[in-house]
């Protein structure tokens, strides 16, 4: 009786597909699609498409389903981020909260994936993904920020489930696989010093671009001793970033950010 309950009850869905096109000098959006509780809306901004995804039920729980796709038409420019922190919440038993995110981009075209960042909370269980596919001449810029608990409110994460994949590829071939399983007593994992040394928020962020090896310089000295960035190959750099909590972790990649999009990282970062 109590199975047939839980899977009775109400779960979030939605799914958002974009993309951009140029036209006439100018990137424009070409399409739009949204559907339940996920929506997009469009700030004016010049010389780029920028769509702020909006979860309107308020976070992800065990059973909900979002699915994004977008796509960077040919020679246009694409920024993607979120209204606010992503949310995920306490999960029913043997319940799995899935996001699922497809990016594509043309050639001569520029896609920026900026979620802000993502929240779990004790007793949450979620699974992302995300893949792209890149044009030999593509630039791709993304970030994932994720904070394990919220320390200044004292909440810990002593049961969770976090299951994370990355998968990049560029004309067809791999140039980036990462995946994280995070599972039980989170905190106690990230207390060791292999892992986290005591971290409790984490941000991985790739470019691929032209620009990626002159970047390194400035993005090490931004980062400093919590972090490292390295030229996986030519034109594509990685970074990863530990800190104590969401405040420390933001003092060090919005200014990493900024130096990356040219100081057009969208506004909903700085609300």
């Amino acid at each position: 009786m109590q199975s047939a309950t839980l899977l009775d009850q109400p779960r979030a869905i939605g799914s958002a597909t974009v993309s951009s096109k140029r036209r006439d000098g100018h990137s424009c959006l070409d399409d739009l699609h949204q559907a339940g509780a996920l929506k997009v809306v469009f700030p004016r901004v010049q010389h780029r498409v920028e769509g702020i995804l909006v979860n309107t039920a308020g976070g992800v729980t065990g059973g909900d389903r979002f699915d994004i796709s977008a796509r960077a038409g040919a020679g246009s420019r694409l920024t993607l981020t979120t209204q606010a922190a992503e949310r995920a919440y306490r999960a029913q038993p043997h319940q799995v909260g899935r996001i699922r995110t497809r990016l594509s981009v043309d050639e001569d075209a520029e896609l920026l994936w900026l979620p802000q960042e993502t929240i779990l909370y004790d007793g949450s269980a979620l699974s992302r993904r995300l893949d792209v596919d890149l044009a030999d001449t593509a630039r791709f810029l993304m970030v994932e920020p994720v904070l394990f608990g919220r320390r200044a409110m004292g909440e810990g994460l002593h049961d969770a489930s976090f299951r994370d994949r990355i998968d990049i590829r560029r004309q067809g071939v791999p140039i980036y696989r990462d995946g994280v399983l995070l599972k039980g007593d989170v905190e106690a994992t990230l207390d060791r010093p292999a892992i986290g040394g005591g971290a409790r928020a984490m941000a991985n962020l790739i470019l691929v671009s032209p620009e990626a090896e002159g970047a390194r310089g400035s993005v090490r000295a931004l980062i400093g001793e919590t972090g490292g960035a390295s030229l996986l190959q030519p034109g594509v750099l990685a970074m990863r970033l530990l800190a104590c909590d969401g405040f420390e972790l933001r003092q060090r990649l919005v200014p990493v950010l900024d130096r990356l999009t040219h100081n057009t990282l969208p506004t909903s970062w700085r609300l």
